[in-house]
């Protein structure tokens, strides 16, 4: 009877684990935001509003805030998120994670969406990033926001768009800002230096482009403009680790710097997966964020003296 019970509990977990998998290829984040809110709670974080950008359904962001809070209390740093994808694949709307991550660390989130596919190839998905950056800019006040302390930060395709924005004017621009309205760039296991295009995602994204290295950071690297923290898991195999260095040292050879940090035991989503319950509790990812994104968006101590430190931090 026993061992009846038992297996039947095996059968049981089986097809849950098979059930499981099927999801999280079907649709990791959502996934990983299911389990990050039944593990961590709310938070007292709560999405605000999902807005659209453009005419397209996926150019529309996701204002994450307080449950609860004060009109009159100062306005708060703004942190936001681009996801990865390829370029092809991502919903603002399944990274509730990240608002339930940062929010409780004294940030008004935004989750941006940007065009897929044939959709959104170059520069779409820059365009669209710029977008949401300029509507954050014009609006956040009214979720509580601080426009003039906005930080990007995006994770693998994600990384790759906002290190662009915050590298060449162009973008922002055509909206009447610069990067220097960027006060930090957060990028996770982003694609930096990817040129001659071989993988069908940037074949697809990019290949029609006549100057390839005009789509890439490495080629806009410069010393002025928005700090720039790069987080890399070693073990990185999708996006390798040299994307951050080679960016780090072309900065660097340009007269700036970025911070960075790589972690030996993590993958290409290792550092995002951090950002969820149960994880974001065993590792530092989140505090590493949220300290640089304090020190970007905090009042300089003197004039011409640097918020953030210089030194970059490897792990």
């Amino acid at each position: 009877m026993v061992l009846k019970v038992l297996g039947g509990i095996a059968v049981v977990l089986i097809v849950a684990g098979i059930a499981l998998q099927i999801a999280v290829w079907r649709n990791g984040p959502a996934v990983v935001s299911t389990i990050d809110r039944v593990a961590g709670g709310a938070a007292g974080a709560e999405a605000k509003a999902t807005i659209s950008t453009g005419d397209h359904p996926t150019q529309k962001l996701v204002v994450w805030g307080p449950e609860d809070r004060d009109p009159a209390d100062p306005p708060l740093p703004v942190l936001l998120f681009a996801h990865g994808g390829g370029w092809r694949s991502g919903d603002p709307v399944d990274y509730g994670f990240i608002g339930r991550a940062f929010v409780p660390e004294g940030f008004i989130v935004v989750l941006i969406g940007y065009r897929l596919g044939e959709d959104g190839i170059y520069p779409g998905m820059l365009q669209d990033t710029a977008s949401a950056i300029a509507w954050t800019h014009e609006e956040i006040a009214a979720y509580g926001g601080d426009p003039d302390r906005m930080v990007l930060a995006g994770h693998s395709a994600g990384a790759y768009n906002v290190v662009m924005v915050g590298l060449e004017e162009q973008w922002l621009g055509r909206h009447g800002l610069s990067t220097g309205d960027i006060a930090g760039v957060v990028g996770m296991a982003g694609p930096y230096d990817f040129a001659p295009f071989a993988k069908d995602s940037t074949i697809a994204a990019f290949g029609h482009v006549d100057d390839p290295a005009a789509t890439q950071p490495l080629t806009h690297a410069r010393a002025d403009g928005p700090q720039f923290l790069l987080i890399q898991g070693e073990q990185d195999t999708l996006v390798r680790p040299r994307n951050a260095r080679v960016l780090t040292e072309a900065m660097e050879a340009k007269g700036g710097h970025a911070l960075t940090a790589f972690y030996a035991d993590q993958g290409h989503n290792g550092p995002l997966l951090s950002l969820a319950a149960p994880l974001r509790s065993r590792r530092d990812v989140v505090d590493l964020m949220a300290n640089f994104a304090r020190a970007a968006t905090a009042p300089l101590a003197s004039e011409g003296e640097a918020s953030v430190p210089v030194q970059g931090e490897t792990r």
